[in-house]
């Protein structure tokens, strides 16, 4: 039961953060809009954003009423914090320099990285799995180069999440969806305390929502989406489901490679695109898909997928 109430008191701590902190935060984060966005974005600019600081404090408080804590269980929270907190210095420059220019890439990577290292080190060191990384047909020994994989996993998750965050509720939304299903998939590997995180985390998405579903009153910024894919990235690496999350993280997956993608083709063809815009959610805005059925639809993915992930894992 303490998954179950861990998820709703994650809610209710969320969404009692947000109505605290949304008074101070209309007068200090209010969202600057890139300037590459899609047109109906500047409709956005102004909205209070760093809401990803009740996300935290709701998961947090969740899980300090949850207990007991292990070193597993520390693992997954510090990784959730830091990297919340290079979000938060991300955010901050933004603000300060009233742009979408907060942290460069290079930056960002050297805060981010050393942090996935120890996560994968952790992983490699405490699971019977050892350095193998489990296939389906079969497992392959990585040796040390598993920590390196494991740091570029985690580091990937991060910003897959940070690329979804770009309409109201999207981001969330699949969040609490993948969430959802790792709090199984923890279960039945024998790990309550990640299922009672798992849970945590996705409960205080859900309180979010309520505030960040369209037209949002808040958004989580980037101190949000970076703590949330952390957590994701974090629970699949200690559960060994490297595998199994980019099944149940699609969204995320082919948000990161739409942008991949583009980039490679624009640098290849010499300024053509594949897309009109990316991450995708932007393309099918420019193709006339309106907000709420694109967040919609990829809800309906992220369960299709999480349900698919969880009918093939063994």
């Amino acid at each position: 039961m303490n998954v179950v109430w861990s998820a709703l008191l994650g809610a209710l701590l969320c969404a009692g953060s947000v109505k605290i902190l949304l008074p101070w935060l209309r007068r200090v984060a209010r969202q600057p809009i890139r300037e590459d966005a899609p047109p109906r974005h500047r409709e956005k600019a102004g909205t209070p954003t760093l809401g990803g600081l009740a996300l935290l404090a709701g998961a947090l408080g969740s899980l300090l009423w949850a207990g007991p804590w292990t070193p597993a269980l520390g693992v997954v929270a510090s990784a959730t914090v830091v990297y919340g907190a290079v979000g938060l210095l991300d955010d901050w420059l933004s603000l300060r320099r009233g742009s979408n220019l907060g942290l460069r890439a290079r930056e960002k990577l050297a805060l981010q990285v050393p942090v996935a290292v120890g996560v994968g080190w952790y992983a490699a060191r405490t699971s019977p799995q050892g350095t193998a990384l489990g296939l389906p047909w079969g497992a392959w020994d990585m040796g040390w180069g598993y920590v390196v994989f494991a740091a570029l996993f985690l580091v990937a998750f991060a910003n897959g999440v940070n690329l979804a965050d770009g309409l109201d509720g999207l981001a969330a939304g699949c969040v609490a969806v993948t969430l959802g299903a790792y709090a199984v998939v923890a279960l039945r590997a024998g790990q309550p305390e990640l299922a009672t995180f798992a849970a945590a985390v996705a409960g205080s998405c859900l309180g979010f929502l309520w505030f960040n579903a369209h037209p949002a009153q808040v958004m989580m910024g980037d101190v949000g989406s970076q703590a949330l894919g952390a957590a994701v990235g974090t629970l699949a690496l200690l559960t060994r489901t490297e595998v199994l999350a980019v099944v149940v993280g699609l969204v995320f997956v082919v948000e990161a490679g739409s942008v991949v993608l583009q980039v490679a083709y624009f640098k290849l063809t010499r300024g053509r695109r594949v897309f009109r815009s990316s991450p995708l959610h932007h393309h099918f805005e420019l193709v006339g898909w309106e907000e709420p059925k694109i967040v919609t639809r990829a809800w309906l993915v992220a369960c299709l997928a999480a349900l698919a992930g969880l009918g093939l894992w063994r």
